[in-house]
């Protein structure tokens, strides 16, 4: 078990049983976040008050048994250490050392055997607001009268994804639904969620970027991308297009990847 949190916050996750595999895959209490595709994954919202009276909104995200060969996949292809728990918890504290604005590891904890780790769980804080492919639309039509306010937001989803990317990561779900839109004292923040999927390419990093960027293109409000997407690819490549700063090739090649997504979902619904 690995836990980076004060020691009321510890006491509070003690109390609950949450300091143990067993434990946290017995807690029954706060609310089950279920939804198609999670498999052996199992998400709850919870909230737990420390000994010093604060309470703190917190995730609970375990991943339960999966088969030998995917294992054995997992552990050809990543080392015997890289757990999905231990693998996410890592990703949260490199983003946040890049300067990503992120949710905080509390701690995660695995059962391993020689093919790795069996089951695990991770613990993660809540960030605030909500997702942009749910305000996103509302928030760009309310302030339809002010270019300041799309000129600021572009700014910082800028500096969110230029700081992934220059670290070398890539996210590969990097769609609205996991960018955060905090309105707080007539201004607002952005963060960024959902990092398990978070890698450093090695092989053909140019083709991870376009995915990103392109998953971007496809979830984002409208209005942001009629106003101000061709400005974002702009600057952000000025900023990290080490791999060519032709934005005409960057365009078409995000494009062709936007297409092959409206291609795969319209066959999803179809099916």
């Amino acid at each position: 078990m690995t836990f980076s949190c004060d020691k009321p916050l510890m006491d509070a996750i003690i109390a609950a049983g949450l300091d143990t595999v067993e434990g946290a895959f017995a807690y029954s209490a706060g609310q089950r976040l279920d939804k198609p595709g999670l498999g052996s994954r199992t998400r709850i919202r919870l909230t737990l008050t420390d000994s010093a009276g604060a309470a703190h909104r917190l995730y609970l995200k375990r991943y339960g048994p999966v088969g030998a060969i995917r294992r054995l996949g997992r552990l050809f292809a990543r080392g015997r250490r890289a757990g999905r728990a231990m693998t996410e918890y890592e990703n949260i504290l490199a983003a946040r050392r890049a300067g990503v604005p992120t949710m905080q590891a509390v701690g995660f904890g695995e059962q391993r055997d020689a093919l790795g780790e069996l089951r695990g769980y991770i613990i993660v804080t809540a960030v605030d607001g909500d997702a942009m492919s749910r305000r996103g639309c509302e928030f760009f039509d309310r302030h339809a009268d002010q270019p300041q306010v799309a000129e600021a937001f572009t700014g910082k989803l800028l500096g969110l994804v230029c700081s992934l990317h220059r670290a070398g990561m890539a996210h590969r779900d990097l769609y609205a639904a996991h960018v955060f839109l905090h309105e707080h004292d007539g201004t607002f923040d952005l963060s960024l969620i959902d990092l398990a999927r978070v890698f450093c390419p090695r092989l053909r990093p140019r083709r991870w970027l376009v995915k990103d960027l392109a998953a971007l293109k496809y979830s984002m409000p409208p209005q942001w991308l009629r106003q101000c997407w061709d400005d974002f690819l702009r600057r952000w490549l000025e900023r990290v297009g080490s791999m060519g700063k032709d934005i005409g090739r960057w365009h078409r090649a995000i494009d062709r990847r936007v297409a092959a997504m409206r291609r795969h979902d319209r066959k999803r619904k179809r099916s």
